[in-house]
């Protein structure tokens, strides 16, 4: 194959540099996401694995919060550097693919402003990583293809390895990728032993996870059953293929159509067209296993790619157009996604399903309410025999974090919180933090409300709307009580 096209630094690092200024500004505004306290939590309950992911984000929330304490802002930074890598390893697809620099521009920018990329690039998530993580193993794949060197292979099989310490999503990209090469070739690239060794690694990588969720009747399965029943939310199947298109915004979707096509029909990508059919196998899978709408984000940046190559080649006419579409994504995606407004001119939820919907915005505040509420109630009791109970990982994990000095032992048997310990019998008081009422009076003798949590802006039911409880007189053994009582 011959040599690609010089990378367009200089545009490029205008993109990129343009990428890192809004999200660094994003990952500065309001507080802790939800989950972001669970992995600060989780980060100081180590472990080979969780109930809902891999040990690597509890390690890596766990690390920025020693370097920086109490700072979301640096805390969020690898993500931050993560997503900015992945604009440039699309602008490098394009030229893997035979772009120039207007191809490599264009495939840039349609990732930097992709609506999805930008609201999650800004905040550490397993997804957010999970992401990165793909974009970086198809661009190793891709270059494979032109150079055939195994090493790219073994590199990608070691990134796989990681990613499975992030989600359980991976093989379904290597199952795309295999089927693919199966079909259309080169099958030389199944046949490779880097590839074999690699994944060798993965496995022997993956082992002590995999035996924690045995030992513990494989939690991670039941989340993916969980995951499946929230999709009915969001519409269900007849939604799940716009809402896709709608998280890589309009000129991402338009690219991605293009790249589709690309990948499958234009001879001069003939090389890579096993990678053609990834985007819809993916979309096919996680539809049907009940998926989330932005699991298959991962492959977008080598569809948006090879969709810029194509729409750079078809002539004048459609670069005027997507380059209409450029600057309508430019701006509009990117100030819908950017959170330039102060708290106080953000409306509170009028629902749980708008709470639901804009969850990476109410989802990051409430937090200060909610632990000086508990506190004051802590505070006014006699000294005694007490422990912590709440309702919600994140309620949970947000104690933790800002209290965990101030308050006694915390609890809660959602998500993976559930796993990190067991109430003790011997507490003579238990304060009980938006539990049901009626579990309460069925498991204590002495049930009285002694707080409110309702914060203007926050999550119903976690910092919204929330009763604290006092409790006393266990009538069950948690022993006994708890197993059933976990959730995911």
């Amino acid at each position: 194959m011959p040599e690609p096209a010089a990378l367009a630094r200089g545009w490029l690092a205008a993109v990129a540099v343009a990428a890192a200024a809004v999200l660094l500004f994003s990952a500065s505004r309001y507080d802790y996401f939800g989950d972001e306290l669970y992995f600060l939590a989780a980060g100081r309950h180590p472990s080979f694995g969780y109930a809902d992911q891999g040990p690597v984000l509890p390690m890596l929330a766990r690390l920025m919060d020693t370097v920086a304490p109490g700072s979301f802002f640096v805390l969020r930074l690898p993500v931050v550097l993560l997503t900015v890598l992945a604009v440039v390893l699309t602008a490098d697809l394009a030229r893997e693919f035979g772009g120039g620099a207007i191809p490599q521009l264009l495939a840039a920018t349609a990732y930097a402003t992709s609506p999805l990329l930008l609201l999650q690039g800004k905040l550490l998530t397993t997804n957010a990583v999970d992401t990165v993580l793909w974009v970086l193993i198809t661009w190793l794949v891709v270059r494979w293809v032109r150079t055939r060197r195994d090493r790219l292979l073994f590199a990608a099989a070691l990134v796989t390895a990681v990613d499975m310490q992030v989600k359980w999503l991976v093989p379904f990209l290597w199952l795309a990728i295999g089927i693919g090469a199966l079909v259309f070739g080169p099958r030389e690239l199944l046949r490779r032993p880097a590839l074999w060794a690699g994944a060798a690694v993965v496995v022997a990588a993956t082992a002590p996870s995999l035996l924690w969720q045995f030992r513990h009747d494989w939690p991670q399965l039941e989340m993916g059953k969980v995951i499946g029943g929230e999709q009915g939310v969001l519409g269900g199947w007849l939604t799940f293929v716009p809402l896709t298109a709608l998280t890589a915004g309009y000129l991402g979707a338009a690219l991605l159509a293009f790249g589709v096509w690309a990948l499958l029909r234009d001879p001069a990508l003939r090389a890579y067209r096993f990678l053609g059919p990834a985007l819809p196998l993916l979309m096919v899978v996680f539809l049907l296993v009940g998926g989330r709408i932005y699991y298959a984000a991962g492959v977008f940046a080598v569809v948006m790619a090879a969709g810029a190559v194509l729409a750079v080649r078809v002539g004048q006419r459609v670069l005027v157009v997507v380059g209409a579409l450029v600057t309508t994504a430019a701006v509009c995606f990117v100030l819908y996604a950017t959170p330039w407004r102060s708290p106080d001119r953000i409306a509170p939820p009028s629902s749980p399903a708008e709470a639901a919907i804009d969850i990476g915005v109410y989802g990051e505040f409430g937090w200060p309410e909610l632990t000086s509420e508990v506190l004051r109630v802590y505070d006014e009791l006699p000294q005694q025999n007490t422990i912590v109970l709440t309702d919600t990982y994140w309620q949970a994990s947000a104690l933790d974090q800002f209290a965990r000095e101030r308050l006694p032992a915390i609890y809660s048997p959602s998500r993976g919180y559930g796993y990190f310990g067991t109430p003790p019998d011997d507490a003579d008081t238990v304060l009980a933090v938006a539990v049901n009422e009626s579990f309460l009076r069925w498991d204590f003798d002495r049930v009285e409300r002694v707080g409110k949590v309702d914060s203007r802006l926050g999550y119903p039911g976690n910092t919204q709307d929330v009763t604290i409880w006092r409790c006393g007189g266990l009538r069950h053994p948690w022993a006994e009580v708890w197993p059933a009582w976990m959730h995911l």
